[in-house]
């Protein structure tokens, strides 16, 4: 690439990012105030990394961090500037505001120790040593302290550092390619205490070796489209050759009018391996790092029959999918044999929200009588579903059940049991073996429960979804309608 040529400095995000991955709610942005003071300190950025600042210090209309919940996620080459980038916003921070404490965590301490070199260093930029207190240098108390009270402090996780602080207001996690989840659990709960805690994790996709399942599981769920999430990626095509050029300004926003040919050759050099380079330079994920699927497509073809039992309690199920695109239905009956407790699913349909939500009413008024239980599920027109039905004569409320998140951990645990013991039989309808084979797990709640997320953004769960919750509700109903008939779809 000739010194010549053009500057990207000016692309936006949406432009050069792969993945972004947007929370809900974002309302106004913290960001102005923190590019000012960075221009007083004298540091300018790019458009694309002004468009991570705003998104990852967004705000909602509760003045709560739009994605304070599940954190800001970036997968992002090697020489980018990301210690650049979150490195002066969290000094513009302490020098703003009073009394923060923000740790900035590496898994290797030589990391950690050359991140705190380079930061010691911008303390010392004239324009910014007014703001400066003090720096720490002592090996494990390695902190810059500023005038407002505030104060970073650095370490390594592999050292135990991080945990058992009792309120930080950010925390940043470098190399978070090297992150498990008994890790989030220890150090995470010291940002619930803060008033308004942030949590930022960078990192490059991990190899098949690293213990990088909470960095897989977060990328998975924020492009599945979980709300609470800011994940953005840079990468090259998954099949790029190496080195192509053009593949490297997919991959690193920052090539080549900060980062020249001469840093990425010399970098390809150090890190040896082509996968690696695929990986640190390019950033593209390994197939295998992908979360990984729930269920085998050897076991669910090995619980197909074809009819359902003639006897049961009959339970179904709407699906509203997280994006509000599609709605499902789906049917289950616990058998009432001597000796069978079997349930039988079966999807009855999956079809886009802008067809409306009569073909679900229709449906499930004419079926009202000998249904044990309803469940309806997702935000986007429960309400509306439910007034519906009542309008069209379901009277009894007790029918319907909007599951709590207890209640939805508990059928996915519920349905994934009953699938492995064989305690389900299914018709081997070809759409819902497409969907439970190709699904991976999302979290839910706090306490590690899990639902069901598609594999790719393409994919679709919402039917396996309503077979969970159908299942869940014929196993666990205790309501006894009339006699039951073979289901009807």
């Amino acid at each position: 690439m000739p010194p010549s040529a053009a500057n990207r400095s000016h692309l936006k995000l949406s432009d050069l990012a792969r993945h972004l991955c947007i929370p809900a709610g974002v309302d106004t942005t913290g960001w102005p105030e923190i590019e000012e003071r960075c221009l007083e300190f004298g540091i300018k950025f790019d458009t694309w990394q002004h468009g991570i600042g705003t998104l990852a210090f967004s705000y909602k209309k509760n003045g709560y961090y739009a994605c304070g919940v599940g954190g800001a996620w970036l997968s992002i080459p090697r020489q980018t500037g990301k210690t650049y980038l979150i490195g002066w916003s969290v000094f513009a921070l302490c020098s703003l505001y009073e009394n923060l404490t923000i740790v900035w965590t590496a898994h290797h301490l030589r990391t950690s120790d050359q991140t705190f070199g380079k930061m010691a260093s911008m303390a010392e930029k004239p324009a910014v040593r007014s703001y400066i207190e003090s720096v720490r240098r002592s090996n494990g108390q390695q902190e810059i302290h500023f005038t407002t009270g505030s104060r970073i402090l650095f370490g390594s996780r592999a050292y135990g550092f991080g945990r058992g602080f009792d309120e930080v207001d950010l925390m940043v996690f470098d190399e978070c390619q090297i992150l498990t989840e008994s890790s989030l659990a220890d150090m995470l709960p010291a940002t619930n205490a803060a008033p308004n805690g942030l949590a930022i994790f960078m990192g490059t996709p991990p190899r098949p070796k690293d213990p990088g399942e909470a960095f897989s599981t977060r990328r998975q769920e924020a492009i599945n489209g979980d709300k609470d999430t800011l994940y953005i990626e840079f990468s090259a095509d998954p099949e790029a050759a190496i080195i192509d050029w053009k593949q490297l300004e997919k991959a690193n926003p920052s090539y080549p009018h900060r980062t020249s040919r001469t840093a990425i050759l010399r970098m390809q050099k150090l890190i040896g391996s082509d996968s690696n380079f695929r990986r640190e330079a390019y950033g593209i994920w390994d197939k295998a790092n992908t979360a990984a699927t729930v269920f085998e497509s050897e076991t669910w073809d090995n619980l197909a029959t074809q009819t359902p039992p003639k006897e049961g309690i009959d339970c179904y199920a709407v699906r509203f999918s997280i994006d509000g695109a599609t709605v499902a239905l789906a049917a289950a009956r616990r058998s009432t044999e001597p000796g069978n407790d079997t349930v039988f699913v079966e999807a009855v349909r999956e079809a886009p929200i802008s067809e409306g939500v009569t073909w679900l009413v229709d449906w499930l008024i004419d079926r009202k009588d000998k249904a044990a239980q309803i469940v309806i599920e997702g935000k986007s027109a429960t309400a509306y579903l439910i007034s519906e039905l009542q309008r069209h004569g379901l009277k009894n409320r007790k029918q319907v059940i909007v599951p709590s998140t207890e209640q939805a951990i508990a059928a996915h645990a519920i349905f994934q049991q009953a699938v492995t013991t064989g305690q389900i039989s299914h018709s081997a309808q070809p759409e819902l073996k497409r969907q439970v084979v190709g699904a991976t797990m999302r979290k839910i709640g706090k306490q590690g429960g899990f639902g069901w997320a598609a594999a790719t953004p393409d994919e679709s769960v919402s039917i396996l979804e309503a077979a969970t919750y159908a299942v869940w509700a014929a196993k666990t109903t205790k309501r006894r309608p009339g006699r039951k008939q073979v289901i009807s779809t």
